[in-house]
């Protein structure tokens, strides 16, 4: 007869994404092993392999899980705020996931093309949110999508790097900082 599902078994899979993500992001996921990960998770490496039969189903379960649900916290923010919402959103939904952000950042391209598409699609997403607010807030000055992309993308640039820098208790907590970047970036675009 087939075992069932442990009733902690989400619980176990969430500790090993989490530990994983932080030994992947110090070490890199290149030079990462499984046993090594396992250490970390301070679990067995047949525990891990019970949970994913490859370093790559691991990463793939990591981002695919930050990725939704940072999608799913920035489409729950209230659209009323528009862009400053939206960049504060981003802030705060990237808050206790430095290891995971970094690997999405680092690691995305380690993946096969088929992996890798479902991913780019949540992340597409997100950077197609940002397009619309940023059209929103000045549209003339995106008509015709002219420089949308460039400056989408700059935001992000500036957002992404917040975890890289910036050390708790020091300088601006993420929603100070979120409208900073919204002063920064408006003030900008207003004048293009």
């Amino acid at each position: 007869m087939p075992r069932g599902i442990a009733r902690d078994h989400e619980e176990k899979r969430a500790a090993i994404r989490k530990g994983a993500a932080a030994y992947f992001a110090e070490h890199g996921f290149d030079r990462a092993s499984m046993t090594a990960a396992a250490k970390h998770c301070g679990v067995s490496k047949a525990l891990i392999y019970h949970y994913y039969d490859s370093k790559e189903a691991l990463l793939y379960d990591i981002l695919d899980h930050h990725l939704s649900k940072l999608v799913a916290e920035v489409e729950a923010a209230p659209e009323t705020d528009g862009l400053r919402g939206l960049v504060r959103a981003i802030l705060v939904a990237y808050k206790g996931a430095d290891a995971e952000h970094k690997l999405q950042l680092d690691s995305l391209t380690v993946l096969e093309p088929a992996q890798q598409a479902p991913l780019v699609d949540l992340q597409r997403r997100l950077i197609d949110m940002m397009g619309a607010a940023l059209k929103a807030e000045a549209p003339e000055r995106f008509e015709n999508g002219a420089n949308l992309r460039a400056v989408t993308m700059s935001v992000f640039g500036i957002l992404n790097w917040y975890y890289m820098w910036n050390r708790p208790g020091k300088g601006l907590n993420r929603e100070d900082y979120a409208d900073l970047v919204t002063d920064l970036v408006v003030g900008g675009i207003h004048n293009l």
